[in-house]
């Protein structure tokens, strides 16, 4: 940044105060690192079409989503336990990275209750939807507490 003015003089008001609006700009322009929960196993095609409608609503809203179950996936063996459970210990490291996490569906199973629960004693805020991406105040709001497929 030039601290100078047009005749070559120092101008350090009009440099702090240039700073100023581009820090403001900076803040209007932050989204927010979201983390996807929702189902994955049981109707694997199903539930893989819905995460991705999720994370399209999510960066529709302004957001920065991020899914680790349709990543991880396409690289580890979800039927190998040990492939699995690393998949999951990838996945906790990024919720980490995130600022909230996005609760989605009508049933919470026991890996997104876990994500959940990790959210939670982070103090991370955790915001629950419906299927239809109809945000709801807990996950007790959902229209089903059975999982499906």
């Amino acid at each position: 940044m030039n601290l100078r003015n047009s005749e070559g003089y120092p101008d350090p008001t009009a440099a702090e105060a240039l700073a100023n609006v581009r820090r403001e700009e900076k803040l209007k322009e932050w989204k927010p690192c979201v983390f996807i929960c929702s189902s994955y196993s049981g109707d694997i095609s199903r539930n893989t079409q819905n995460a991705q409608r999720y994370l399209k609503f999510a960066a529709d809203k302004g957001a920065i989503p991020f899914a680790s179950h349709l990543l991880y996936p396409l690289v580890l063996d979800d039927s190998d336990p040990t492939q699995r459970e690393l998949g999951l210990f990838f996945g906790m490291v990024w919720l980490c990275k995130c600022d909230e996490l996005w609760a989605f569906g009508d049933y919470i199973s026991t890996g997104m209750k876990a994500e959940i629960e990790k959210a939670k004693r982070r103090g991370m805020q955790v915001r629950y939807f419906t299927e239809n991406c109809e945000e709801v105040q807990t996950y007790e709001n959902c229209s089903r507490q059975q999982p499906h497929g």
